[in-house]
Order: C-alpha cells, then structure tokens, then sequence
C-alpha cells in the first residue's frame, strides 16, 4: 500500500463531498442547528453564572447556616463554558449522524452503478489503497465538518466576550474529537453497506435501518439485559421488633418513682449493621448492573457519545481525566463500533468481484 496513492484517492472522494449539494445542504442544516443549540446554551450558561455570582456574594451567609448544622447547603460550583456546547449534543446524533450517512452510502455503489470503478482498478492502484483511500477522505471531510462548527461557536463566544480557558480548550477539543468519532461511525456503517449492495438506494435504506434499530432498540435492550444478568435488587431488610426492658422501680430517700423500658443498644447497634450491609449491597448490585449495561451497549454509538460528552460538557469535581475514566466503555464502544464495520467494509471490498 503506498501512502501517494491512498492520498490521491482520499483527495478526490474529499473533493467529491465538498462539490455535492446534498452534502453540502445537510451540513448547512447542521450547522445552523448547532448554532441554535449554542444561543440555547449560551442563555443557559448566563444563568448558570448569574446564580454562582450571587451564591459568592451571599458566601457569608451559607457558611454562617453551614455552621450551623446545615452540612446539606453547598456551594454551587462555577459554570464551564461547556455549557453552550451541551445542546449541540442532540444536533450530532441526529443531523450529524444522517450526514456521515450521506457522506458514505454512495462511495463504492457510485463507483459499480457509472462503471467506473473497474476503470479505477486498470490504473496502477490496489484495491486496499482505493478502500482505504475513500475512507480517510470521507473521515477527513467529516473532520472539516466539526472543525467549522467548534470553530463558529467558539468565534461567536469570543464576540460575546467568554474567553475559555486553558482546561476549557481542551475539554472542547476532546468534544470535538468525541463528536467526530461518533459521525465516522456512522460513515463507516453507510461505507459497510455502500461495499455490500449494488445499488445507492439500497444501501442508504439497509444503513437507515441500521442506524434506527440501533439508536432505539439497543439502549433498551441495554437496560434489560443489565438487570436480567444482575439479577433481582437487595431487599430492604425489615426493621427488627423493639424489644422494651421491663418497667424498674427505684427507691430512694425521696421516694419511689418508675423507669420505663427503652430499647437496649445492642438493638439499635443490629439495626445499624443490618442498615449499612444493606447499603453496600445495593452498591455492588447497581455498579454490577451499570457495568452490564454499558459493555451491552457499546455497539449503540448513540449511549456511546451521550454517555461521554454528557461528562466532557458537564461540571465536574473530578478532573477531566478522571471524568472521562468513568466512561471508559462509551469511549471504548465509539472506537470499536467503526472499527468493525470498517473491518467489514475493507473484507468485502477486497474480495468484491467487479465485471
């Protein structure tokens, strides 16, 4: 495989996508979409940040009350600029997916329907070079794509004066990254099917199933499966009969009075052990199910990405590393859901028989 001759491929299927009006019509809705999603951001940030303001000036006051035995009052924490960014989520999964789709669907199918692909194949190019090319262009164009967005939100927080920070930058660089990740899944997808149909039209139905059968069916699925493997909940366990101490007489120089029974503390110290077993099962049995259900749904790209731009986007007492540990498998399920179709992709192309 010579990288010249992939490059070559790869820039003229970048070409291809950036001269098409249906690409180029689905991007500007995305974009537009992403913007609206940002000014929704931006309005929720503005109150996220007025609230922390006068939480600071009323400082005195929470920690006057938090002396006071108040432990439940925090502070709020300061809001990240990663606010305006969390509303473009559902614009990714959405338009953004249904562009990757249109960026892929029609790679290879293109080529069989005008018969130029056994043209191609005359030219001193190999077939993995072909395949490999037309997948680094359409994953290039995508880049370009996120790039342009994070690019005009950012250039638009930068006019309302937000500068981020240096921690703010890299949370929307990986943002970004995450983003991309999820749209080359998709393209992979549309590529898989674009290499295993003859027709255009086909293979965008078959990946428009793909893509809603997945999006819908597995999440659930997830859930379910989670708990089926888990298993029942703990049982909250039942609170033991107070035993009463009989009733005591006492005497003394003034008289005789009584002493009512009171429970004994080795009740009360049971009741404690059985509360705290209680509790440490049920967080075996919650962690035990949410790790069922995110191995279950790494194959939904959907959970993947939500999952960790939901962390990225989010305030946090982590830091971001951490935060991101804590999402290990939807970062795993954006990396192996493309990689497999890919997989898939290159296997048929290189034994497609091309007449």
């Amino acid at each position: 495989m010579a990288a010249e001759r992939v490059l070559t491929v790869a820039a003229k299927e970048f070409s291809d996508l950036f001269t098409s009006r249906r690409f180029l019509l689905i991007f500007a809705l995305y974009l537009i979409i992403a913007v609206v999603g940002m000014a929704q951001g931006l309005e929720r940030y503005d109150y996220a940040l007025s609230s922390y303001n006068e939480a600071q000036q009323a400082a005195d006051e929470y920690r006057d009350l938090q002396e006071l035995g108040a432990s439940w009052l925090e502070m709020p924490g300061k809001p990240s600029i990663l606010y305006v960014f969390s509303p473009m989520i559902g614009a990714t999964m959405m338009l953004g997916a249904i562009l990757a789709i249109a960026a892929g669907f029609d790679l290879v199918t293109r080529e069989k329907e005008s018969r130029s692909l056994k043209t191609l194949l005359s030219h001193p190019v190999y077939r993995d070079e072909i395949i490999v090319g037309k997948a680094f262009g359409g994953g290039a164009t995508l880049g370009i794509v996120v790039g342009l967005v994070l690019a005009v939100t950012t250039a638009v927080l930068l006019v309302f004066s937000i500068v981020p920070t240096a921690g703010e930058v890299v949370a929307i660089l990986i943002f970004g990254l995450v983003s991309l990740l999820f749209l080359i899944a998709w393209f992979t997808v549309a590529l898989a099917f674009s290499t295993a149909v003859r027709e255009s039209g086909n293979a965008l139905i078959f990946t428009l199933v793909v893509f809603f059968v997945i999006s819908s069916l597995f999440p659930v699925l997830g859930a379910l499966g989670g708990g089926f493997v888990a298993g029942p909940p703990p049982q909250l366990p039942e609170t033991p009969a107070v035993e009463v101490l009989p009733v005591m007489y006492v005497s003394n120089a003034t008289g005789s009075y009584v002493v009512p029974g009171v429970d004994s503390g080795q009740q009360a110290s049971a009741r404690h052990d059985m509360l705290k077993e209680y509790q440490e099962e049920l967080a075996a049995y919650t962690e035990k199910k949410r790790t069922v259900t995110d191995v279950l749904t790494l194959l939904s790209p959907q959970k993947s990405y939500q999952a960790v731009t939901d962390v990225v986007s989010a305030p946090r007492e982590m830091s971001l590393v951490d935060s991101l540990g804590s999402v290990w498998a939807g970062i795993a399920g954006l990396i192996a859901f493309p990689s497999i179709f890919f997989a898939a992709a290159y296997t048929r192309f290189m034994r497609m028989d091309i007449r």
